[in-house]
């Protein structure tokens, strides 16, 4: 049995990603990871409150994390540069997982209703960071859509950098935000409104 309840977390996560990469999400039961983890099923639920969650886990403390970055950023930053500071404080929460964000995505990408959940996580976190941007004075509107657009890019740069482990999270997290700097500029010179 595990000394810590970390261990029995990480075992349980570790037996729920095995089982979901062979029989699938929607095949594989709460006992059945318990069993494989060596552990029971009442230890599961200890830590998680469904079998999906096993995949998500870590999200309270990247959102918590994202916030206080964002809180703690220099003044004199605008909205999107504020929103990479934040996230090159908080990728070590990405790179320390790293060996289960691949396969993790491989399952989410796989299951419809994991699709679902992934980007409800995902609103929750852009809203908490557009919360943090109100917070700071950016107002409502500009908050929001830098929030969504930023997470919507540190998201671009993990997947990039899962499938290109070349180059490090940060170098992949610096070409995204240079990316939509340019996207953003490109618009701005093609538009003859302006």
């Amino acid at each position: 049995m595990p000394r810590s309840g970390a261990e029995a977390r990480r075992r349980l996560q570790q037996a729920a990603l095995e089982l979901y990469r062979e029989r699938g999400f929607d095949r594989t039961t709460t006992a059945e990871i318990a069993a494989r983890a060596g552990l029971t099923e009442r230890t599961f639920f200890r830590h998680f409150p469904d079998k999906r969650e096993v995949l998500f886990d870590g999200e309270a403390d990247l959102r918590a994390a994202l916030t206080q970055a964002i809180a703690a950023a220099p003044d004199g930053l605008q909205p999107l540069d504020l929103l990479l500071h934040a996230f090159r404080e908080v990728e070590h929460l990405l790179e320390d997982n790293r060996p289960f964000a691949e396969p993790r995505l491989q399952v989410i990408a796989a299951t419809p209703a994991l699709r679902e959940r992934d980007l409800a996580k995902a609103a929750s976190i852009a809203e908490a960071a557009a919360e943090a941007l109100r917070r700071r004075g950016v107002p409502a509107r500009p908050a929001g859509l830098a929030a969504h657009i930023g997470w919507a890019t540190f998201h671009q740069a993990a997947q990039a950098w899962i499938d290109d482990s070349s180059q490090s999270l940060d170098a992949h997290l610096l070409q995204a935000f240079a990316d939509l700097r340019t996207l953003c500029l490109t618009a701005l010179a093609g538009d003859p409104g302006r």
